[in-house]
């Protein structure tokens, strides 16, 4: 394994170690490192983690997501940059939202960036996890959100019942079987229970569906990603729940969303 001494700190050190390691952007994640290490010890160990699969962003202790700095930590989902879709299209449908609902929020990234675009929101997030609720308690505490733990609606004030004008759901999606087919930084250092989605991935996004209509405002909307195998399944899955449905999709970002209106 790659190691680096306490006195060989330069930059030219870090990426040549990261190289060695087989990191393809080295010099960008050299950067990364080198800002958020704050003694020499921790800069190896940084290097270290890194050489060996870490996900950058959990070496460093954020993501980039929708232009801000998105808190993550060991044990939580790091945020995606297909999500940002997901988000995109949430203020298309409801520019004027005022009650936001992040569920399965993991990090908290999704409802911080809509709270950061729509301006003050009622915000609500919920994860099963108590490593991501802690997360996103910090990711969204300049938004005045709200974090709960349990699992899907169970978590949430029953006060919010008929009141969601933007419920996201980035809900697990990967088949039970496909899971170790993921990449090992997501497979070894990302939890199970954000990742699979059941036997076709979509055990998750049914639950949510089938109750989603009893959460939204009239003319709500409900939100998930899902893949491109799955969408016209998922897109059943709302309009047996009385969603109206909807699959936009992203071909820059490879990015399948799944909405549906309550009407």
């Amino acid at each position: 394994m790659p190691s680096l001494s306490p006195r060989c700190t330069s930059a030219d050190s870090v990426v040549a170690a990261l190289r060695t390691a087989g990191c393809v952007f080295a010099e960008d994640e050299a950067r990364l490192i080198l800002a958020a290490a704050r003694t020499p010890d921790e800069l190896a160990d940084m290097v270290d983690r890194r050489a060996v699969g870490h996900p950058l962003e959990l070496v460093v202790g954020w993501a980039e997501f929708r232009g801000l700095r998105v808190t993550v930590a060991p044990g939580v989902f790091v945020p995606r940059r297909r999500t940002e879709f997901l988000v995109d299209q949430a203020l298309a449908l409801a520019p004027g939202a005022r009650v936001v609902v992040d569920l399965c929020c993991g990090s908290g990234a999704v409802g911080a960036a809509l709270a950061a675009a729509l301006g003050p929101v009622e915000l609500h997030s919920a994860d099963i996890d108590p490593a991501a609720v802690d997360c996103a308690r910090r990711n969204t505490a300049d938004a005045g959100g709200e974090v709960h733990t349990g699992d899907l609606f169970e978590a949430l004030p029953a006060g919010l019942r008929g009141r969601i004008d933007l419920l996201a759901a980035n809900v697990p999606y990967v088949p039970t079987e496909e899971v170790a087919l993921l990449p090992s930084e997501a497979r070894d250092h990302e939890p199970l229970v954000a990742l699979d989605g059941g036997t076709d991935g979509l055990d998750i996004l049914r639950r949510v569906a089938a109750e989603a209509p009893q959460w939204l405002a009239p003319g709500g909307h409900l939100l998930v990603e899902t893949s491109e195998r799955q969408a016209p399944a998922a897109v059943d899955a709302f309009a047996h729940s009385g969603l109206t449905p909807r699959l936009a999709v992203s071909e820059e970002l490879y990015a399948h969303v799944v909405t549906g209106t309550r009407t």
